[in-house]
């Protein structure tokens, strides 16, 4: 068990549960405060995760720990012809995910499905390309989370993975614990209107493996490669792995 397992935003019913809730509470606000909170750096962390995979040109993406939908909108967009399924377990932030592509007419190219990540119901090998951005630090089992994100996956596809960490070098590790400690819960907390999800989620940062660590862990879980690149001075980890 990896300790970010251990973590739970509320006190009450299996860390699955508490998440979805957490993610059903926070689902209206979510965008504006992802966004602010990181400056709106976080698009720029997405489009370097899709450009991974544009030289292999997905047909089928399944984006995992979808959220609002932001990261399969811009798979869209950069990924000529690919159909991308959005799945999560939070109906409430799908909803916002949804409502989005239809304004952006892209109802014909992405599809939202509440799924458990831990558990897919998708038949092996049915994926060119799996991502995921900012949400399997969340998983209440990390290895069969990423043992299923293999399993739907082709031979030869690819994994694409963004994820908030904690940087390594000074300044950076102790400029990012205050702002993670200070601005983070308590903005997310006046916005939100939830006093236990923004502390959650700087919690689960802190507590994830990450860099080497995490590449062991996506070669335990089947795939054949792994490597990962830090990028703005390790707030953020992005990772590429290989059936």
């Amino acid at each position: 068990m990896y300790q970010q397992e251990t973590i739970t935003p509320y006190t009450q019913g299996t860390k699955a549960q508490q998440v979805e809730q957490m993610f059903d509470n926070i689902a209206p606000t979510y965008d504006t405060l992802n966004h602010r909170l990181s400056w709106n750096i976080d698009k720029g962390w997405r489009r370097k995760a899709i450009k991974q995979l544009m030289p292999f040109a997905p047909k089928t993406l399944l984006d995992v720990a979808t959220g609002t939908g932001d990261f399969a909108i811009q798979a869209c967009q950069m990924l000529d012809g690919v159909h991308v399924t959005g799945v999560d377990i939070s109906e409430g932030m799908m909803d916002v995910g949804r409502q989005k592509v239809r304004q952006m007419g892209l109802t014909e190219r992405i599809a939202f499905e509440r799924e458990d990540c831990t558990s897919l119901s998708y038949p092996d090998a049915s994926f060119d390309a799996v991502t995921a951005a900012f949400g399997i630090r969340n998983f209440a089992d990390l290895d069969k989370g990423l043992q299923e994100m293999c399993r739907v996956l082709r031979k030869g596809g690819h994994l694409s993975i963004v994820e908030l960490t904690t940087p390594v070098s000074f300044p950076m590790r102790q400029l990012f614990h205050v702002y993670a400690h200070t601005v983070l819960p308590v903005y997310g907390r006046l916005i939100s209107r939830d006093s236990s999800a923004y502390s959650y989620l700087t919690k689960t940062i802190e507590a994830f493996p990450q860099g080497e660590r995490m590449v062991d862990i996506l070669l335990k879980a089947g795939f054949a490669e792994a490597s990962f690149q830090r990028l703005t001075f390790g707030i953020c980890t992005m990772y590429f792995a290989t059936k």
